[in-house]
């Protein structure tokens, strides 16, 4: 009886596998998916713009903080900076006040010069000398020389 259950139970089990595949395989064809459609030149036209606005705005705040003078302000320091004038391509020429006198520097090509030296708040006397008058290639670099060496004729004397 044991022999004829077991032989009962070995020819039902194929059918039963068969029920089981039968179960987990779907029995009705599935719809085929649609193909994504692809969007990389879109993508990558908002990432570029949204970039360059983002750069634009970096560039924009700068200009203006640099146009309107956002600069944080020097209260409570000991140099202040009051005028500052180009010269040449490298050469400038910077007012400083230091408690209360003014210095007039000369920064080229990574050195500074002391010029001149006045109380602060007196503008000189004479008017200002017109462009004409350093017409010469040198005229920067000569005014650097003159007052170097009327700086070291001070100091040795």
């Amino acid at each position: 009886m044991k022999a004829r259950v077991l032989v009962q139970a070995a020819a039902a089990l194929p059918a039963l596998s068969w029920h089981a595949a039968h179960a987990v395989l779907p029995t009705v064809a599935s719809p085929a998916a649609e193909p994504v459609r692809s969007f990389a030149a879109a993508g990558l036209l908002q990432a570029g713009l949204g970039l360059a606005v983002v750069i634009g705005l970096i560039f924009g705040f700068a200009w203006m903080a640099r146009r309107f003078g956002l600069q944080p302000s020097g209260n409570g320091k000991l140099i202040k900076v009051v005028s500052s004038a180009m010269v040449g391509q490298r050469e400038r020429v910077v007012v400083v006040e230091i408690g209360d006198a003014w210095l007039v520097l000369g920064v080229a090509g990574g050195q500074v010069r002391a010029l001149h030296t006045m109380p602060a708040g007196q503008l000189p006397d004479a008017p200002a000398p017109s462009l004409a008058a350093f017409t010469g290639t040198g005229a920067f670099s000569q005014k650097l020389i003159d007052s170097m060496a009327k700086l070291t004729k001070s100091r040795a004397g």
